[in-house]
């Protein structure tokens, strides 16, 4: 059994990390400056990323990765260095890990291409494989325990992604971000997602939803997901609140208080994997783990609860009631 499997069969809940790019961006990484190559350039500052998580309680923490693929990393000159940036980003990872003196599980993030597939673009099954294929290995040779294939938007990406798991031989992950009223960027809703994991060949050890538009929203997606009766352990990964520019700078308006309301909602609701997305730092993070090993577990909540404790939603259609089925033109009219 792999380690992310075992700690599952061990607890109720397990805590993820926070943000990547937040932190690193009050670290002094400069927009546009593609993170991962802080991997070999600044890698103290990836250790003190991966221990802020850990210190803060997390069970897993996601690598410096989410970008290291051959297509996003060709916009820096820099795709020859895939296997050489994951392997490294992960060797940090299991450095942290291994010091910590507890389980803790290296996550290996695997970000989308940032193409389209055909026939809106020109991105193919095999040429998407093949990336995600060289972008797992270099996570599997830096000692990564699991695959976390994360903010997809297309279902064919998330299945290029199983596929390439599988010829890697590591166990894997997968989120979609619904930040779409309630779908993806592509149309996908939570009941979707839900029924494509199950048809998969290689399906992850766990799946669910990362990023979108805030904790209110993403609470409403995973309770989409288990009301489909899935018995696959579900993921949540709620940004902080939402973005606010202030003064020079993006700032997430989420508290500490109102993340650790959030990870007790989750918990509640029966996710067994909760994290925090952007503008999730290690204060937001204590806060979590403080919460969920001090507060007792409570009824499953409703949709009311939601709202009650972390504010509206931003869209009065999500994809996971009765009109998920209902065609996207027909949806935003209702919408509107």
């Amino acid at each position: 059994m792999d380690a992310l499997s075992r700690l599952l069969s061990e607890r109720d809940w397990l805590m993820a990390d926070g943000a990547t790019g937040t932190n690193l961006f009050n670290m002094g990484l400069s927009s546009g400056e593609p993170p991962e190559l802080w991997n070999v350039d600044q890698p103290d500052n990836i250790r003190k990323l991966y221990r802020g998580a850990v210190e803060a309680g997390s069970d897993i923490f996601l690598t410096n990765t989410f970008g290291g693929n051959a297509s996003r990393l060709k916009l820096h000159n820099a795709q020859s260095r895939v296997r050489e940036l994951n392997r490294i980003g992960a060797a940090l990872g299991r450095e942290i890990a291994d010091a910590s003196g507890r389980t803790v599980i290296v996550a290996g993030s695997v970000g989308p291409t940032g193409d389209i597939f055909e026939p809106m673009g020109t991105l193919t099954h095999a040429a998407a494989v093949e990336m995600f294929h060289e972008q797992a290995e270099g996570l599997k040779e830096g000692g990564a325990d699991v695959l976390w294939v994360e903010t997809i938007s297309a279902p064919e990406e998330f299945r290029a992604a199983a596929e390439a798991a599988k010829l890697a031989g590591m166990p894997w992950c997968g989120t979609m971000s619904f930040d779409t009223a309630g779908r993806t960027m592509m149309g996908v809703t939570s009941a979707a997602l839900a029924e494509l994991v199950d048809k998969l060949p290689n399906p992850p050890i766990a799946f669910g939803a990362n990023c979108g538009v805030g904790a209110s929203d993403l609470m409403r997606t995973v309770m989409g997901f288990i009301s489909t009766g899935t018995e696959r352990p579900v993921i949540a990964k709620g940004n902080a609140g939402i973005p606010k520019y202030h003064d020079g700078h993006i700032h997430y308006d989420g508290t500490p208080e109102l993340m650790a309301e959030y990870a007790v909602l989750a918990r509640d609701a029966g996710v067994r994997i909760i994290g925090g997305c952007c503008g999730t730092m290690p204060e937001h993070l204590r806060a979590m783990r403080a919460a969920l090993e001090s507060r007792p577990k409570g009824p499953r909540p409703t949709l009311e609860d939601v709202v009650a404790k972390l504010g509206a939603f931003s869209s009065a259609s999500d994809g996971t009631g009765d009109d998920a089925g209902a065609p996207r033109r027909e949806r935003r009219g209702r919408r509107g």
